[in-house]
């Protein structure tokens, strides 16, 4: 039972590894409540701006802050609250291991700190589930699902219990909105699982209850407004308004670096890479900031999508020199020598893709591609026809889709040899069709594709991957009983790196549809 409970809730590290959502729960400062209800909780000034300073990633600041109100106001709860989420967004980038053990030791100290709080605060069983999500957060992303699992359990029924004691404190739907979107992605295998243990929720569910914090709390709706964009960035599809949203926010705050962190990452996941290279330039730095390394890596990405090879290859590097932690390893191993390979450049690749097996980890789907990949081509399965390909995907990937549609107007099928080149060949030229607005002409080529992957398991990344985007465009012509039957294909194929956000889109996309 404890290894399914693992398996149903394996997602959840999906929103770990992304930095996303979570990072902008539970603001609890100059929230207008009356003084018996606060009992021992008290928004000094200080913490409220340590608050915010973690919200900038100014983690330094901070914590300079939280000791110093620590000096005269060592009993107050939010003291404890804070340090929490403080740690969280420090492990989530840095994903340092002696850190995260350290954190996991101190939580049950803030617990029991938060849990002297009177019954009749709103804020004792909200700081709770909000440290246990915190700590959820950490266990899942370092791998330890289990115990992650379970913290999301109690956090939940936490927050339902403080939902019917104080009906009427909006606070609680951020934290709660957000765990009612993630119970209702579960894979429907494993609902049984979520009713067993009376967890309830499901995406359309948990939008309401965010939109009803940006409509009822002034304070809040930022927050609310960034979970809900984050949502639909990275689950379900942006609309235009909150496309323009994310852009505008880093402007309004230009010393917030998470906020252009943010900006960057979502953009770059709409392939508008050249708008995301700016809010990255635009990033702020200084010793007051945490050290975010991730940041060339981004850097990288973007030189690698617009075929600048060497400068790709320098902030791959550099990342790899000030990163300690284990995820995205491989994957940048993997495209310094893809940066080598496709400039022509063979045995120099050579030495990097042997590094992709021998260091780091397969959890994010990013890493395990790059493994996969690296001993195909060690042991020779790669040919040099996918060059082309490569080159086309991570045009594609930037939006340099002229760019792209050139090197794919020099081959076509007949050029390729295996079936998984050709269900390749077939999706990349799908998607550079359907990123230039021409819908008619890409379904007939992801059609091609899903047919290809359907033959053969290795392809069935590309055929999943195919069925989701038709689904998006029979639903985009409101054709909603063949997009309903293409988002269950999607999900149909069982093993293939990608699944968990096919899955998660999918998924998305058919609670839209009322399925």
């Amino acid at each position: 039972m404890r290894m399914t409970i693992s398996r149903s809730y394996s997602k959840f590290k999906y929103w770990a590894n992304l930095l996303l959502i979570h990072l902008f729960l539970s603001t609890i400062c100059s929230i207008p409540v009356a003084a018996e209800e606060q009992n021992d909780v008290v928004f000094s000034p200080k913490l409220q701006k340590a608050y915010f300073e973690i919200q900038k990633l100014r983690l330094p600041a901070a914590l300079e802050l939280i000791n110093d109100e620590r000096a005269t106001k060592p009993d107050n709860p939010f003291i404890a609250y804070l340090e929490s989420y403080a740690e969280l967004h420090y492990l989530l980038i840095a994903e340092d291991r002696n850190r995260y053990k350290i954190f996991v030791q101190a939580q049950d100290r803030r617990l029991d700190h938060v849990g002297n709080l009177s019954e009749k605060s709103p804020y004792k069983r909200l700081f709770q589930a909000d440290i246990r999500l915190h700590s959820a957060f950490a266990k899942l992303k370092f791998g330890n699902e289990v115990s992650g699992s379970w913290e999301i359990i109690k956090a939940y029924r936490l927050l339902e219990d403080n939902r019917k004691k104080f009906p009427a404190f909006t606070p609680t739907l951020k934290s709660l909105g957000l765990l009612h979107v993630l119970i209702g992605s579960v894979p429907e295998n494993y609902t049984w699982i979520t009713k067993i243990l009376g967890l309830k929720g499901n995406i359309a569910q948990g939008i309401r209850e965010l939109r009803e914090v940006v409509k009822e709390e002034p304070f809040f709706r930022q927050e609310a407004e960034l979970i809900d964009l984050l949502l639909h960035a990275y689950t379900l599809q942006l609309s235009p308004e909150q496309q323009a949203r994310i852009r505008q926010w880093p402007k309004e705050q230009p010393d917030n670096l998470l906020l252009h962190f943010f900006a960057t990452t979502v953009l770059m996941k709409e392939n508008k890479s050249e708008d995301a290279a700016y809010f990255l330039a635009e990033a702020p730095v200084g010793k007051e900031y945490m050290p975010f390394p991730f940041l060339d890596y981004l850097r990288g990405e973007i030189a690698l999508q617009e075929g600048n090879y060497d400068a790709s290859v320098n902030f791959y590097s550099r990342f790899l020199k000030q990163y300690r932690g284990f995820n995205y390893i491989k994957d940048s191993y993997f495209k310094m020598f893809m940066c080598r390979w496709l400039a022509g450049r063979d045995q120099e690749a050579v030495s990097f893709v042997q590094k992709v097996t021998q260091t780091g980890s397969t959890i994010v789907e990013a890493d395990q591609f790059a493994e996969r990949v690296a001993k195909e081509f060690i042991a020779g399965h790669i040919s040099s026809r996918q060059k082309i390909l490569y080159k086309a995907r991570y045009a594609t990937d930037g939006g340099l889709v002229q760019k792209a549609m050139e090197l794919m107007q020099t081959v076509s099928e007949k050029n390729f040899v295996t079936t998984y080149e050709k269900a390749e060949f077939n999706y990349r030229t799908a998607r550079i069709l359907q990123k230039s607005g021409r819908i008619n002409e890409c379904t007939p080529f992801y059609e091609r594709s899903l047919a290809l992957g359907q033959s053969d398991p290795g392809s069935a990344g590309f055929a999943a991957s195919s069925a989701l985007q038709i689904g998006y465009v029979y639903q985009k012509k409101a054709d909603n009983q063949k997009a309903i039957v293409f988002f269950k294909k999607a999900m149909s194929f069982k093993k293939h790196e990608y699944k968990n956000s096919i899955d998660n889109k999918a998924r998305a996309a058919l609670t839209e549809l009322a399925q």
